[in-house]
Order: structure tokens, then sequence, then C-alpha cells
């Protein structure tokens, strides 16, 4: 059996990937693709309790270095324990957030040295990267009156100022210019439908 395709999803907070990630899955479980949904951090016990670390407290304060390697470390145990056997059963894996999660994030908003943040989480993956990934693009001030308005539970992240917000954003857009061949940019501030269109024609482009 031929190993299956991975696509991640990317965004700041608010851009819809949690909403749009089902309904790809059900499109392409209709078009007979056998589908994996997963999310990081998280995905298995153990990198569950990891995310409950790092994004439960609020209160909590992480050193910045510390952050970067839980993120890594329930990033691997995760890939072992659920991707990389989806994979190897061919399955089409859909995954909401990914190592360039960690490089905007921890990385370029954070100013953690992102050389630094990407050999980690290259040790972390080893030579797991996703043929696709798709970076949901919104306004920062439209992300976050999104989770307001949505009355979604709000983790330590989102609590961080627009300034923070802001710097994610620009982290994405330069990690999609620097791999355009990876990346795929959709423009989030649509409708649903044509979001849902847009990501599964790209998607469509790495499962010919």
């Amino acid at each position: 059996m031929s190993r299956g395709t991975f696509v991640t999803f990317e965004g700041g907070e608010g851009a819809g990937k949690s909403t749009v990630v089902p309904k790809i899955a059900k499109d392409l479980e209709e078009k007979g693709y056998e589908t994996l949904v997963s999310r990081e951090p998280g995905g298995v016990a153990s990198a569950e309790q990891i995310r409950a670390i790092l994004l439960g407290d609020q209160e909590q304060i992480l050193d910045e270095y510390t952050e970067v390697l839980l993120f890594a470390a329930a990033r691997r145990q995760h890939l072992v324990e659920k991707i990389i056997p989806a994979l190897e059963a061919g399955k089409v894996v859909l995954c909401d957030r990914y190592l360039d999660s960690s490089l905007a994030y921890q990385g370029y908003a954070s100013g953690v040295d992102m050389e630094q943040v990407k050999m980690i989480n290259m040790f972390a993956v080893q030579h797991w990267l996703p043929e696709r990934t798709i970076f949901l693009d919104l306004p920062v001030e439209i992300g976050l009156s999104r989770i307001t308005k949505n009355a979604r539970e709000e983790n330590r992240l989102d609590q961080a100022g627009i300034d923070f917000h802001e710097r994610v954003r620009e982290g994405y857009q330069l990690l999609a210019k620097e791999d355009p061949e990876r990346y795929r940019i959709v423009q989030a501030n649509q409708s649903m439908e044509q979001v849902e269109k847009a990501v599964l024609q790209y998607i469509q482009e790495v499962l010919g």
C-alpha cells in the first residue's frame, strides 16, 4: 500500500480551522478517500496532557524555550502514535496545526530564534512533513472577534496582545513565501462555502 497524504492547516486564532477541517474530511470521504482528522497540540492522550499545560492555565508563565520543547514533545508523540500509522495505512491525514505553528508562534511572534525552533522540530518529526499546508489567512481583529462572538473558551494564547497576533500572521506569511510549493493561502474572510471549495481544490492538487 502506498503512503497516504499529509495535509496540515495553519492560521491565527479564529481563522476557522476547526470548522473547515471536518467539512473537508467529509468531502474527501464522499470522494472515496479514507481520512484521519487530528489536531495539535494534542491528538493522543499524552499530547493532550501537554496541551493542558501549554494552553489551559492562563495564569501560568512558561519559559519561552520550555514552551518550544513542550510543543515539540507533544508533536513527536502525536506523530508516532497517530499520524504515521494513518499515513502508512494510506489515509489522507488532515491535521489542525503542525510544526509551522511553532515557527510562527514560538519563533517569529515570541522572538525565539526561528532556526533553533526549526532545528528542534525537525529533530522531532524527522522526515515526516506535509505534502500540503493550507494557511487560512485572516485579519487579526476579525479572528479575535470571532472567538468572542462564538463564545469559544479562550486559551492562554488568546490572551496575548494584538501585537503578538499580528506577528503570528506575519510569521505565517513569511513561511508561505519561503515555501510556495507546499503552502497554499486561502483568504478566510469569505463564506465557509468559498473557503471549503478553495481548500478542497488545493488538496486535490496533491491527491491527483
